[in-house]
This record gives C-alpha cells, structure tokens and sequence, in this order.
C-alpha cells in the first residue's frame, strides 16, 4: 500500500504490515506504533513509538519540527540509563547529556533524539550494577565490562539506522563524542554530515568515568572546553565513510 507521507501519523499508517529484511548483522527491524504531542520541562516536542523485531524492546524518537525528508537533521542517539536518567547518579553524565541534547535540539528549527533501550551501554541493568561493584574494586568501566566477560561496549545502533530511515530523514548532524556511532551509522547506511561535538563538564564522581572512555574507547572528550570537530584526520570517521 502506497502512502503519502506528510504528517509523523502517517508512519503509522505506512508501517502497519511492515516487515522488512532488516538492517545490521542481527538483521533488525522496526515499525512506527504511536505519535503523540510531548510538553516537556525542555520545551514541546512530539514522540514517535518503534517496535522492532530483534527482542521486542521499545524505543522512542523525540522530535522538534519538522524532520520528514529532512537533511542534516541534528540529531542525539541516547541509550537508556535508569541510574543517571531517572535516579539522577553522579557516577555518569548520561542524565545531564540527555537534558542538554533535548534543550539544544529545542533551540533549533528541528531536531531529533532517539532513546534507545541500551542499558549499560548495552550490557543490562543487572550487569551494569555488577560492573560498578567491579569498578568500586578498583577496576575502570573498560575493565570491569571485560570482567564481567563483555566488550567495553556491546552497543548496536542498526535500530537506530532503520529508525533514522523510517523517518524519512535524509541525513544528520551527529551530536556525539563516540566515534563508533558515526562508523556504525554510516556502514548502516545514514548519512552522517557533520559531527557536533556534546561534551558534558566533569563532577567529582564521574571524571575518572570519563578519562577512561576518552583513552582507553577513544571518544573525543577535551576537559579544556575545546570540542573536537570531526574532521578528515579522524580515521575512524574516514574509514566508516569510505563508502557514501
């Protein structure tokens, strides 16, 4: 069935029989199952349901304006952190990174940001408490993942490749400091124009966090206030490309 696309509604309508062969090695797919206005303490935005087919986990969209077709929409990729999103820890900075994504992308025309059900940077909840058991032992979050028998990150973001391109956006501004979510966006096929840097300052519980995601995961994290642009120098960035 045809549809005309104009309104975030009409997803609903277009995904209704989706079932696609999917996106990344795991071979996901997801389908829009609800719009709905969303006021919030940030400003008004609207929130778009997923669906997806790899282990039924339900993920969110938060849109400013209007994105549908949309280029270099800027747009924040947030995993799920009930310890900092809801409970407020100072052991991340993942809350103050979603409130200040969401009171950026509120100051522009439009905007995206997309809560992906990736706890503990994709290891669980349970797993994640153990980790920091681990890390009060003395062991830094690369090694206390490692411990525990995963990689520093298990993330995956081939649902939010096929959430970018269910709707309609045609390619983004990445607001990040990981270089592994530009690479794996872009071998999942979206189009990544430009990176803008989102560094958070450092409390007195989550430096040495953040030190060890800068150094031992290579994310772009300057405590000197001076972002890091994503440029041609950086490699990761260069390889992931390679192809678009």
């Amino acid at each position: 069935m045809s549809v005309t696309i104009s309104r975030l509604e009409d997803l609903i309508v277009r995904d209704r029989d989706h079932d696609c062969e999917g996106v990344g090695p795991k071979k996901v797919c997801v389908k829009v199952m609800g719009v709905a206005d969303l006021p919030t303490r940030f400003g008004h935005f609207r929130i778009v349901a997923f669906w997806n087919n790899r282990d039924v986990k339900e993920h969110v969209a938060i849109i400013k304006g209007d994105i549908l077709g949309a280029e270099n929409v800027p747009t924040r990729l947030h995993s799920e952190c009930l310890t900092g999103d809801v409970i407020g820890s100072l052991r991340c900075d993942c809350r103050d990174q979603l409130e200040a994504s969401l009171e950026r992308i509120n100051s522009l025309d439009r905007g995206l940001v997309l809560y992906l059900r990736q706890e503990g940077r994709g290891i669980g909840l349970i797993n994640k408490i153990r980790a920091y058991q681990l890390q009060d032992l003395g062991l830094d979050t690369v090694e206390a993942n490692i411990a525990l028998g995963f990689r520093d990150d298990e993330r995956d973001y081939a649902i939010a490749a096929h959430m970018i391109g269910s709707l309609t956006v045609r390619s983004i501004q990445l607001m990040t400091n990981n270089p592994r979510k530009v690479q794996q966006l872009t071998e999942y096929g979206v189009k990544v124009s430009s990176r803008l840097p989102h560094v958070i300052p450092p409390n007195s519980h989550n430096r040495f966090y953040l030190e060890t995601k800068r150094n031992r995961s290579g994310h772009w994290i300057d405590f000197s206030g001076k972002p890091h642009l994503m440029e041609q120098s950086d490699p990761v960035v260069v390889e992931g490309m390679k192809d678009n």
